[in-house]
């Protein structure tokens, strides 16, 4: 019989404050299960997002921390993670196929947003989750020419849209449907009803997680695609300039005049390091993403530098999670990454799936 019980190894593992979840497994209710045989223990852990990128390190750490437990001799930590479908706005239904809706916004153009958007769609599916992510930017669709990607979706029914697919990244954006050169001259209902319908009538398959790139901007047309499309959580890309800072404010006001939770603020183009000599320089100001996360009390995603590579890499039509994955500015995104799953897997989950239809029959 061994010398330790369940509630000694849940001691010892209280001794690990997870990052992401920011408070430890056993509290988190991450520890599923602790099983004892002799000197051995085997603990399974699962988290309610992808943790691809950090769960070999987190193995070792929590094997260590078993081993401090007096007659542990042997100790296997299992891992694993299954994303749940979380709360959305009130009356706003599920998509079909999507479990949960992030929307990438900035409150003006020029700070990067798309860029960030399809890094972080990328950044989640490599570590582990399945991802899609919608070009909602009707006027200046970019996400075609990112993802390297060109030529009509399918249509096997005549009224749904099969997604495009690159990097294992399920893609859908009005530039499929146009020619790269032609403007889209519309008015916002046409571009509101246009969004509605690529969202909608596209067949997602078994999302995890759908990144929306919004266009940039508070008007009529975020507006009402907010109160319309079930956003579980919204990320507001800035930089660090004073004038970017104004308008990323005004985005955050516009989720919380509609009840979409903030998982909080991306700094992009932070600094710039010279490719040639390294010197280090904040060409568009210093902290700024900082301050405003700390204003409204908001999480500091990350901050992303101002590196030439991530724009060829995009322009070529690799991203550079894609291009460089085991790259230093991909590392960044995938902590991000984790970071914004981590803030979803928070909140309240979605149980309306599970309940029955009610029919009434006349019999």
């Amino acid at each position: 019989m061994s010398e330790f019980t369940r509630q000694h190894i849940e001691t010892a593992l209280k001794g690990y404050q997870d990052p992401y979840l920011g408070q430890d497994l056993v509290s988190g209710k991450a520890i599923k299960d602790i099983r004892i045989d002799a000197g051995s223990v085997t603990v399974d852990v699962a988290f309610g997002f992808p943790v691809g990128g950090y769960a070999a390190q987190l193995r070792e750490t929590l094997n260590g921390l078993c081993r401090t437990v007096k007659g542990v001799e042997k100790v296997t930590i299992n891992i694993s993670h299954k994303v749940a479908s979380h709360q959305v706005q009130k009356g706003v239904k599920h998509i079909p196929g999507v479990k949960n809706i992030i929307a990438v916004a900035s409150g003006k153009g020029g700070v990067g947003k798309s860029t960030t958007a399809v890094n972080l769609a990328l950044a989640l599916i490599a570590e582990g989750a399945s991802v899609g992510i919608l070009d909602a930017d009707i006027y200046g669709p970019s996400q075609p020419r990112m993802l390297g990607l060109s030529g009509r979706p399918d249509s096997a029914d005549g009224n749904s849209l099969e997604p495009l697919i690159n990097y294992g990244l399920q893609t859908m954006s009005i530039g499929f449907l146009i020619e790269e050169e032609t403007p889209m001259i519309w008015r916002g209902p046409m571009v509101t009803q246009a969004l509605e319908q690529l969202l909608n009538d596209t067949r997602w398959r078994e999302l995890d997680y759908l990144v929306i790139d919004l266009p940039p901007g508070t008007g009529d047309i975020q507006l009402t695609l907010c109160q319309r499309v079930p956003v579980t959580g919204a990320v507001i890309v800035t930089t660090p300039q004073d004038i970017a800072l104004l308008d990323a404010r005004k985005g955050f006001k516009m989720f919380e005049k509609v009840n979409v939770p903030v998982l909080g603020v991306i700094e992009n183009m932070s600094i710039h390091i010279c490719s040639k000599c390294g010197h280090e320089e904040h060409i568009f100001g210093e902290g700024g993403g900082a301050r405003m996360a700390k204003d409204y009390n908001l999480t500091m995603l990350g901050a992303l530098p101002l590196d030439i590579s991530i724009r060829e890499q995009a322009d070529i039509g690799k991203p550079t999670v894609a291009a460089d994955p085991e790259g230093r500015v991909s590392m960044m995104y995938r902590e991000i990454a984790r970071k914004v799953a981590a803030k979803i897997s928070l909140q309240g989950k979605d149980y309306s799936a599970k309940f029955p239809n009610i029919v009434i029959q006349n019999t």
